[in-house]
C-alpha cells in the first residue's frame, strides 16, 4: 500500500492559552477530495498554515508521502510540492493576469535573464496559456488582476498556486463571497482538478462542501470530532450540534 500523501501526527499549535490546532492525527490518501469543515475558530486555517509551513507547530510532525516537512520554511514546502489559497486573496493587482501566473510558473525553472522578454520563455508561457484555459481565465489573459472581479481574481489566484505544480492543493475558503453564478463555476474547475490532483477543502458554504468532497473531517475547538463520508458527517448528532448547539430543553 502507498503511503498517504498527507499524513498529521499530534499536531499542535498554541496561542498563548489558547490551543488552536490540538493533537491532530490525519490521513490523506491519494485521489480523495477532502473537506475540513468546523465552526469559527474550530482551527481550521490555523491546521493549513501549520501543513504550508506558515506556522511551525509546537510539536508533532507532518509528511508529504514519506518526507517529513515539519518545520520546513514556506518556500521549501511549496517546492516540495504543496500550494494553497488563502482567505484573502493575494495577487499582483497591477500586472496582468498572464504575467500573475507566468511568475508562479517560472519559479520552478533553474535560470531567469533579467534582459531576457518574460513572453520568449516559451516553455512557461505554454504552460501557463494551459493553466489559464484550464481555470477559465484565457479570455482575461492581458486584464490587470487589480481589474478583475471576486471571483475571477479567486479563480487566478487558483491557477497561480496551480503554476507550481502542487501534489496538494489546499483551498482555504475558495467560495467565500462569491455569487451564486461565481460559486457554481468555482465548483465547477474544483471538480475537475480532483482529477488530476490531490485537494483538500476548507470551507464554510456547506452546500459547496457536499457537492464536492468525498470525505469530511469536522474540527471543532482545534480538535477533531469525527471523519466521514458527506452522508454520515449530515447525519452526526455531534456534527449538528457543533454547529447549531444543543436544543433547550423543553
Amino acid at each position: 500500500m502507498s503511503a498517504p500523501v498527507l499524513r498529521l501526527k499530534g499536531l499542535t499549535r498554541s496561542f498563548g492559552g489558547l490551543v488552536a490546532v490540538n493533537n491532530v492525527d490525519f490521513e490523506l490518501p491519494g485521489g480523495v477530495l477532502h473537506a475540513i469543515i468546523g465552526p469559527n475558530g474550530a482551527g481550521k486555517t490555523t491546521l493549513f498554515n501549520l501543513i504550508s509551513g506558515m506556522l511551525a507547530s509546537d510539536r508533532g510532525a507532518i509528511y508529504l508521502y514519506d518526507r517529513e516537512i515539519t518545520g520546513l520554511a514556506s518556500y521549501r514546502i511549496s517546492q516540495l510540492g504543496i500550494a494553497r489559497t488563502l482567505q484573502i486573496k493575494s495577487v499582483f493587482d497591477r500586472l496582468s493576469v498572464f504575467d500573475n501566473v507566468w511568475i508562479a510558473a517560472h519559479s520552478r525553472a533553474r535560470f531567469l535573464n533579467p534582459l531576457k522578454p518574460a513572453r520568449s520563455y516559451r516553455t512557461t508561457a505554454d504552460k501557463v496559456e494551459k493553466i489559464l484555459g484550464d481555470v477559465g481565465l484565457t479570455e482575461l489573459r492581458n486584464e490587470n488582476a487589480g481589474n478583475l472581479s471576486y471571483g475571477d481574481v479567486a479563480l487566478l489566484e487558483m491557477a497561480i498556486a496551480l503554476a507550481t505544480d502542487p501534489v496538494l492543493l489546499l483551498l482555504d475558503e475558495p467560495v467565500a463571497g462569491m455569487s451564486h453564478a461565481e460559486t457554481d463555476r468555482m465548483v465547477t474547475k474544483i471538480k475537475a482538478l480532483k482529477k488530476s490532483i490531490n485537494i483538500i477543502l476548507v470551507e464554510h458554504d456547506m452546500e459547496t462542501v457536499f457537492n464536492v468532497a468525498e470525505r469530511i473531517t469536522v474540527m471543532t475547538n482545534g480538535s477533531i470530532l469525527t471523519e466521514g463520508v458527506p452522508d454520515q458527517i449530515a447525519k452526526d448528532a455531534r456534527v449538528q450540534e457543533a454547529y447549531l448547539g444543543q436544543p433547550e430543553e423543553a
